[in-house]
């Protein structure tokens, strides 16, 4: 069963004055499997908010369909939306409002019977119990932020968005934000994550989607996309001074860094670095010291979002 289910998703902004058409999604496909942790990334304009924004009912789509948790977000609107949460990227509040009074005001939207409402629980478990009479325009930054989850969750729903959601926060509530959300995915809350942080995405999510231009790339399990690239570069210090590539390493993808340093990239269905080191005991060189830099989820995701990953 499919937690979000997204086929031939399209979103057309008509031109104003002459100005072309902008295509912001063309023709989405996803299926985001319930109790998934999953990461949908991508530059910005790639068309991730705009597809969030569909899911939440907040732009309505020009063409293909969505739903959430089986429920067809034209067909049962309200359905579907009982069954999302969604964290926004914007901190928009009503200054009046205490924490408090908001987690009953959007309980109450969406029908939560008084006794079954989980206010102060919420406000426990994302740490502002204790800011819950004060008005919203005192709160900082990375409280708002965390309200905003709060907010989110008042009904309860088996899907939570979080779009950016620690964009300019500082690294203690961050980790505070993930305890969380770690916590409500292991109840059994699929999350979808939309994230700059691409070592969040690469640590938190099981599966990782990439979207350029309105289209989606790539959707694999984050272990098999880590495999698309399988190069490491070897980093070698020598003790003696370079002036050049030494000949035993010229048939490997060698360049000198510096008169004491060579960068080996090594593909590992070609070579590996026991081959590396047994090309540098042909030298007689002394190595000084020896590090290597794996791939990445930075690589992969630069590679597919570049011109050439887009050409591929």
């Amino acid at each position: 069963m499919t937690a979000i289910e997204i086929k031939g998703l399209t979103k057309i902004y008509k031109g104003k004055g002459g100005a072309p058409d902008k295509h912001a999604i063309k023709g989405i496909d996803l299926e985001i499997p319930r109790g998934s942790m999953f990461g949908l990334l991508g530059p910005n304009g790639a068309g991730k908010s705009t597809t969030i924004n569909i899911l939440a009912g907040l732009v309505n789509k020009t063409s293909g369909s969505a739903k959430i948790w089986g429920f067809d977000v034209d067909e049962n609107p309200r359905n579907a939306r009982v069954n999302i949460g969604v964290v926004p990227q914007e901190l928009l509040f009503d200054a009046f409002f205490t924490p408090r009074e908001m987690l009953e005001v959007q309980a109450g939207m969406y029908g939560v019977p008084k006794a079954e409402r989980r206010t102060e629980e919420l406000l426990k478990a994302v740490h502002l119990f204790d800011k819950a009479d004060a008005y919203s325009r005192s709160l900082s930054g990375g409280m708002k932020r965390r309200l905003l989850l709060a907010k989110a969750l008042v009904h309860n729903p088996p899907v939570l968005v979080l779009d950016e959601p620690t964009a300019g926060v500082d690294i203690e509530l961050r980790q505070q934000l993930w305890d969380y959300v770690r916590e409500l995915h292991a109840r059994g809350t699929t999350v979808v994550l939309t994230t700059h942080y691409l070592e969040e995405a690469q640590e938190l999510c099981d599966t990782i989607a990439i979207i350029n231009h309105g289209e989606v790339v790539c959707c694999e399990p984050t272990a098999q996309l880590l495999k698309r690239i399988d190069e490491k570069e070897v980093i070698i210090q020598f003790t003696e001074t370079l002036s050049a590539v030494p000949a035993p390493l010229m048939h490997f993808n060698a360049v000198l860094k510096g008169e004491h340093q060579i960068a080996v990239q090594i593909n590992q269905k070609d070579a590996n670095v026991g081959a590396v080191l047994a090309a540098v005991q042909q030298t007689g060189l002394t190595i000084n010291d020896i590090s290597t830099n794996e791939t990445d989820l930075e690589d992969i995701f630069l590679q597919l979002t570049s011109n050439k990953g887009k050409a591929a």
